[in-house]
């Protein structure tokens, strides 16, 4: 079987293969992650409700990946890698159907919960094996480019389901969205190759892990400062809508400029992780809240929302990626963990900023201030981050992993 660091027993064109079929996977939970932001007022709508309980929706799959990112990661940990990662697919498009047949709000929050679950543990999982198909070096690659495919589904993906939202109803979207991933089901089956879990992995290794007081540190970092971007992106159609004046139908470019930021900011994100972590997440920090002050400075002025929008996404990413790789570094023997926290951690963040974003609406104070609000919210993680890294060459993560349980 294919063992982390032993890259040289896939062929390159099979493991350009692999990745692809991670990417699939990360275009399909990207979709259907994005989507609920393009058709939350249709979904409003639809089951008469207002959109700030629309927005219940995303909190509720954001939810479901905190719970079931630690919890999937424990309980599977002697399963083969991409074995896994199949079966996680395979209960996403499930999950996405049964979204489709909600009736109520309340159902499509269960529904939401249910699907939100595989997310974090499959990203994690994927990370582990991408890095095993290419080996430790590339590992920045091989993550950039399955978060890639999560990424340019907010350039096709969410704006297309943004449309069909609009024109066949919310449900469709979701259905097209299942039915996605099944067809990525049967990429990852066909197209990686067996990847073991780590030797001598079991659940008491991987609770072990948890051990680490610096682990924690960080994912506290990321579920609240992470939680600036999505304070601004869970309600991006209403602010673009109702603060710059915008129609609804050019919501779907609004969400692919968005995309493309994010797109760019992964593939970029990649080269510098590879060079330096610890840096890269600093970077992220500080180029988001430059971000944020922009979209709040900036009034109605439609070009430059719109540059603002493809700046927070661009810079987000330099923010995300890398703190995969952190907590990953966190946690050396217990990888799928450790990456599997860092999306519990982003969807806690995600739940954070659409909670907090739907009170300031509700409180009137107008979409603008979610600018503010998510400045808040990336300042503080980015204190938390300084408060506790070590006092080292950004470079060195000997001190880092030092902390990390052995066993």
């Amino acid at each position: 079987m294919t063992q982390a660091g032993s890259p040289a027993q896939t062929p390159p064109r099979k493991q350009n293969l692999a990745l692809a079929a991670l990417a699939l996977g990360g275009f399909t939970i990207g979709t259907t992650e994005f989507a609920t932001m393009g058709i939350l007022t249709n979904i409003a709508d639809g089951l008469g409700v207002s959109i700030p309980t629309a927005g219940h929706a995303i909190t509720a799959y954001a939810l479901g990946v905190v719970v079931g990112a630690p919890v999937i990661a424990v309980l599977t940990a002697r399963m083969s890698r991409s074995t896994l990662v199949a079966w996680l697919m395979g209960a996403y498009a499930v999950a996405n159907l049964m979204s489709a047949l909600a009736p109520s709000m309340e159902v499509l929050i269960l529904g939401r919960f249910i699907a939100g679950l595989p997310h974090g543990v499959f990203f994690g999982v994927g990370a582990v094996v991408g890095t095993a198909v290419v080996g430790q070096a590339k590992r920045g690659h091989a993550i950039s480019m399955m978060l890639g495919g999560l990424t340019i589904a907010n350039v096709v993906g969410v704006p297309l389901s943004s449309w069909v939202g609009t024109h066949l109803g919310w449900q469709a979207a979701f259905v097209i969205v299942g039915v996605l991933g099944f067809v990525a089901l049967t990429a990852l089956i066909a197209l990686l190759p067996k990847v073991a879990p780590e030797p001598g992995a079991n659940p008491r290794s991987e609770l072990a892990a948890l051990k680490n007081g610096r682990l924690w540190a960080m994912f506290l970092a990321a579920a609240i400062g992470f939680g600036g971007m999505f304070a601004v992106y869970s309600y991006v159609k209403p602010l673009v809508m109702f603060e710059a004046g915008m129609a609804e139908s050019s919501v779907p470019f609004v969400l692919a400029l968005f995309g493309l930021g994010m797109t760019a900011g992964t593939f970029f994100a990649g080269r510098l992780m590879d060079i330096n972590v610890v840096r890269t997440v600093i970077t992220g920090f500080i180029t988001t809240s430059v971000s944020l002050v922009f979209l709040g400075v900036v009034g109605s002025n439609i070009p430059l929302i719109l540059c603002a929008l493809f700046a927070i996404g661009f810079t987000s990413q330099l923010l995300a990626l890398p703190l995969q790789g952190l907590l990953m570094d966190l946690s050396p023997k217990a990888p799928s963990l450790g990456a599997a926290l860092c999306h519990s951690a982003l969807n806690t963040a995600n739940a954070n900023g659409a909670f907090l974003g739907g009170l300031f609406i509700a409180w009137e104070f107008g979409y603008r201030s979610l600018a503010w609000l998510g400045l808040g919210l990336t300042v503080l993680g980015f204190v938390l981050v300084l408060a506790f890294l070590p006092r080292k060459k950004p470079r060195d993560l000997e001190a880092l992993i030092e902390s990390a349980p052995t066993e």
